[in-house]
């Protein structure tokens, strides 16, 4: 066979070979574009058009390769832009600038961006100016001028529908959502959001959209707290990221043995062949996970999300180890709960209230005061995240109520009820504290505390009806009422009993006694252990004889014999002691 019969049937070879990398990509089966597009590339002989080192660059990216997806995208911008090609160089610059970012190089993603307005800007109107019109509406709602927000997100909408593109169109709806949302006009902000879920439930979108779908209105549904949506579209994105990809590895192993809390490794890119929406996706089911009761499976989860994340999503990894956190304290396992929260901070996010409530738990009024206060004072943007700042109310009350501050917890229950409107889950919680104060001040305490537990059934949400189970026995007993009490405390108990909410099941049990004096530990009076829970919830000297209707000398005298009986030296080692004996 002659030399240019072999050179001409080798050529045909890496011919078809860009054809099946080209058809591969097209039915999104990335970990086989990308081999046989890399395997091309490799060849000194052989070049890539710009148009297929786009798809290199996006196949890559799907498989987990970030690095070579931004040399890939480089080089495709530099072949564009020799062509003379303004729309391509316009894209690819865009998606540099997005890479960049990503990878934590602001400075990269402002140059990259700027090429990418130097390109498009001044073309008619074309679908790739959908990009800057998106990023022009984000950047515009970061410095708060929300009506240059919107009418960028509209302008991408006009773009959009010239385009005829499902995926920038279904963008284009989120992105105004987003806007809405942020400015307190949530029925039209759902009413877009629903529209652009239509289509990613159907099938309509690309890959890459479908992703960045659900990971947006995921996001917004949880600060928007509108949980019905969340438990919709969270069950929906895993069930996208579940279909095996091409090229993808067996299913992720059982996670090893860990130590309660310990931090899962964090990888610097995604598997090859796993979707590397994944992990975001996860992230968002915990926080539904905890919500709706699944504890023990929303850890399992977190643990996996916060292995799968990739490398330019850590906040989702922070939002994991957060809700696992939670999950943690209110089983009682403080210090695990103090490691997960302390992986999130490192994550960048703040985790409060959690870390306030677990500070309460710890007998650390103080400290739980400051930190919700203080989460409380950083909040720039109230509106942004309705569901984050109504947790922050929700635990002012609680840890006022705990240092005998009811005019502040009035005023935080209050401020809760003004932001709740008529949100379902704001209002439970609005109710939840409305009626927690009532009971603390000895005011008509059932109403709002029966109106909240029914909101709470509803959404079912079974940790925080069972809460408010416990403080309506508290208010059935005041009115007299033993059996409806009982009645409560039981529900409330069984619920506590299946979540492995051990310190509430405890306090449930201890109160389903009744009348019944329990025989108090290291030998205290029924007088001394009140002191101690006045202690433990930090009360002065003043401020227990005040409480209590006796002098400071007196109460010095119980605290004297009371570390005496415990062999205790400090109010510290008292309220240490109290916690850990069920007396708070």
């Amino acid at each position: 066979m002659s030399a240019p019969t072999i050179r001409t049937r080798r050529t045909a070879d890496a011919d078809d070979a860009v054809e099946r990398a080209r058809e591969a990509a097209g039915r999104e089966s990335w970990a086989e574009a990308y081999a046989l597009l890399r395997a091309h590339d490799r060849h000194p002989s052989r070049a890539l058009t710009a148009d297929d080192l786009s798809v290199l660059a996006d196949a890559a990216w799907w498989s987990g390769h970030i690095d070579e997806s931004v040399t890939a995208r480089l080089r495709a911008h530099a072949a564009f832009l020799a062509a003379g090609d303004h729309r391509g160089a316009g894209l690819a610059s865009w998606w540099l600038h997005f890479e960049y970012a990503g990878l934590g190089r602001p400075a990269a993603a402002a140059g990259w961006l700027h090429r990418a307005r130097h390109h498009l800007q001044d073309l008619p109107p074309c679908p790739e100016q959908c990009f800057l019109a998106w990023t022009d509406a984000e950047e515009a709602e970061q410095h708060g001028d929300r009506a240059a927000a919107l009418a960028a997100a509209r302008r991408m909408t006009r773009l959009a529908l010239r385009s005829g593109s499902p995926d920038l169109l279904a963008l284009s709806r989120q992105a105004e959502a987003a806007v809405l949302l942020a400015d307190g006009r949530r029925a039209q902000a759902l009413a877009l959001l629903d529209d652009a879920m239509c289509a990613v439930s159907a099938g309509e979108l690309t890959g890459m959209f479908t992703g960045w779908l659900y990971c947006l209105a995921l996001t917004q549904c949880m600060e928007a707290a509108d949980l019905g949506r969340a438990v919709e579209w969270t069950n929906a994105a895993m069930e996208w990221c579940a279909p095996p990809w091409s090229g993808r590895p067996p299913a992720d192993p059982a996670p090893g043995p860990a130590a309660p809390g310990a931090p899962a490794p964090l990888p610097l890119t995604v598997p090859s062949g796993e979707n590397p929406f994944r992990g975001v996706c996860r992230a968002h089911r915990v926080q539904v996970l905890d919500l709706v009761g699944a504890w023990d499976l929303a850890e399992e989860e977190a643990r996996l999300a916060c292995r799968e994340v990739p490398v330019d999503c850590l906040e989702s990894a922070a939002a994991a180890y957060y809700a696992a956190g939670d999950v943690q304290r209110r089983q009682g396992r403080l210090d695990a709960a103090a490691v997960s929260y302390a992986h999130a901070h490192e994550l960048g996010r703040i985790p409060q209230p959690g870390l306030a409530l677990l500070r309460l738990a710890q007998g650390r009024a103080d400290a739980a005061v400051a930190g919700v206060e203080l989460a409380l004072a950083c909040q720039s943007d109230p509106r942004h995240d309705l569901l984050g700042r109504a947790r922050l109310l929700a635990a002012r009350t609680e840890v006022a109520l705990a240092v005998r501050d009811v005019p502040g917890a009035a005023q935080a229950a209050t401020d809760l009820e003004a932001l709740a409107g008529d949100v379902p889950l704001l209002r439970a919680m609005a109710d939840t504290a409305r009626g927690a104060v009532a009971l603390a001040s000895g005011e008509a305490a059932l109403p709002p505390l029966r109106r909240a537990l029914a909101g709470w059934l509803e959404l079912r949400v079974p940790y925080e009806a069972a809460q408010v189970r416990m403080l309506l026995a508290a208010a059935c007993r005041a009115a007299g009422d033993e059996e409806a009490a009982a009645l409560e405390l039981g529900a409330a108990r069984a619920v506590f009993e299946r979540l492995g909410a051990v310190p509430d099941a405890r306090r449930a049990t201890a109160l389903l006694s009744g009348g019944k004096r329990r025989r108090l530990p290291g030998g205290l009076t029924a007088r001394e252990a009140e002191v101690l829970r006045l202690v433990a919830a930090g009360g002065t000297n003043r401020d227990i004889a005040h409480a209590l209707v006796i002098s400071e000398h007196t109460v010095s005298r119980h605290l004297n014999n009371i570390f005496a009986k415990l062999g205790v030296g400090s109010r510290a080692a008292a309220t240490a002691y109290a916690y850990a004996h069920d007396l708070v």
